[in-house]
């Protein structure tokens, strides 16, 4: 009889365990969830905070060349008082930009925040407002510069917009920066192509067995890319064979996830120093 009135108190208590490791376990999770909650909020607070303090201190450096401009217009005569003048225009005028894109920023992190944004909007409203009175305040300094024929400008650009011959001198500038930019972009320009034997012999890039040597091979069958970027080609096959002559040592041909190959290119100079023209042949 003793014996049958033991088995069920066990039982009970056995199941008993068992829920309590249940509702332990469950209390644990809840715990860990919440703290990765916390963690969460508070690496997106110090984030927030961070871009807040950045604002605060593009405006204290604003207000350091303001003063410095303000010295040196005292002595606009000075050929190095109008240097300092401009070079602190043009630092301003960056500084405040930045400021507007961060300020820009910070109201669209808000919008999806997930922490309490009450106090941080309104000292982001501040911040608006502040940037504001310190861009009227600047818009006034130039303007007092302007009276007194103070050109303040940097490579080209003034804060007189009327004035045709800066603007012929921008738009001069610009035309040659972009004939720069052109020339320097065509130096590191390569192509490249891969394919079957049968493709490369269609486009006639490769002719028997030779690479290239056909005068009208198929231009447009290659993919134009920049040399100072491109330095990964991803060859789609378990099979590739580089059929122009780049030097040894300045790429690698490695498998990926999938066992096809990649190509490398580790020296870029050195690799297209031969031919600015690569072809693969690949199955």
């Amino acid at each position: 009889m003793k014996k049958l009135m033991i088995l069920p108190l066990c039982m009970m208590m056995l199941v008993a365990c068992n829920d309590f490791k249940k509702a332990e376990e469950r209390a644990q999770m809840e715990r860990d969830s919440l703290m990765q909650v916390i963690d969460e909020k508070e690496t997106e607070l110090n984030e927030i905070m961070g871009s807040i303090n950045e604002v605060q201190e593009g405006f204290r450096q604003i207000n350091e060349a303001e003063g410095r401009i303000t010295v040196a217009n005292s002595n606009p005569e000075a050929a190095s008082s109008k240097q300092v003048i401009r070079e602190n225009m043009s630092f301003i005028r960056e500084a405040m930009q930045q400021n507007r894109e961060r300020i820009a920023q910070l109201k669209e992190r808000l919008k999806t925040s997930t922490i309490n944004v009450e106090k941080l909007t309104k000292t982001i409203q501040n911040l608006s407002a502040q940037l504001e009175e310190q861009t009227t305040r600047i818009q006034e300094m130039e303007a007092q510069l302007a009276e007194k024929d103070i050109q303040i400008a940097e490579q080209g650009e003034q804060i007189n917009a009327l004035s045709e011959n800066v603007s012929n001198l921008q738009e001069d500038n610009a035309q040659k920066q972009q004939t720069i930019e052109s020339q320097d972009k065509d130096l590191h320009s390569a192509w490249f192509v891969f394919g079957t034997k049968a493709e490369l012999k269609e486009q006639k890039i490769l002719l028997k067995g030779d690479v290239l040597q056909s005068k009208d091979f198929n231009k447009n069958y290659f993919t134009k890319i920049d040399t100072r970027i491109d330095k990964e080609i991803k060859l789609y096959s378990k099979s590739a064979k580089l059929l122009t002559n780049h030097p040894e040592g300045s790429y690698s041909l490695t498998k990926d996830a999938k066992d096809q190959y990649v190509l490398k290119i580790t020296a870029p100079e050195k690799f297209w120093s031969a031919s600015k023209y690569l072809v693969i042949q690949v199955k």
